[in-house]
């Protein structure tokens, strides 16, 4: 209703969470935030069964399904099916490196990326491999040895037919 929507724009946050005191202008707000202590996920894909705590994400996942990429960069043509990847994107055609690492200095585009950087200065291997305990500081890495273990070979030469774990050296 139009008072309850009054509220986003006063800057009133009546609504507050028993949990983390965080404030909201709407109850329905407070009530979607909540999922976040208490890991309710009741949005589940219909395809894979995958479970979401907001129905936006699941929206966006649904697109993982069907293809659809509605947000395209000017520059290259690229499609996303999330805005924010959209605008993630587009720092690498900026240059912008919002995410600098405090022990070096170096920059990045995107606050994952830091994060996986900064384990080369803790030693951190959190991803270890179950077969032989290999230690990795991405997810990414393991996976690509477990087709060591299980002889995967996901990229295929179009000329002769050979397969590799690997799409480069």
């Amino acid at each position: 209703n139009l008072k309850s929507h009054m509220g986003t724009h006063t800057g009133k946050k009546p609504f507050g969470c028993t949990e983390c005191g965080k404030g909201f202008s709407q109850n329905s707000h407070l009530k979607s935030h909540m999922r976040t202590h208490t890991g309710e996920k009741p949005f589940i894909c219909t395809e894979c069964g995958t479970p979401f705590s907001h129905s936006g994400h699941l929206k966006i996942h649904m697109r993982s399904h069907t293809g659809e990429k509605p947000f395209i960069c000017t520059e290259c043509s690229a499609g996303f099916s999330a805005g924010n990847n959209l605008k993630t994107h587009m720092r690498a055609h900026t240059g912008e490196k919002r995410f600098i690492c405090t022990k070096c200095g170096a920059g990045f585009s995107r606050n994952s990326d830091l994060k996986s950087h900064i384990r080369t200065h803790t030693g951190e291997w959190p991803f270890i491999c179950t077969e032989c305990g290999t230690g990795f500081s991405q997810n990414s890495h393991l996976k690509i040895h477990m087709r060591t273990h299980t002889g995967e070979k996901p990229f295929i030469c179009t000329e002769c037919g050979a397969g590799f774990s690997k799409s480069s050296t």
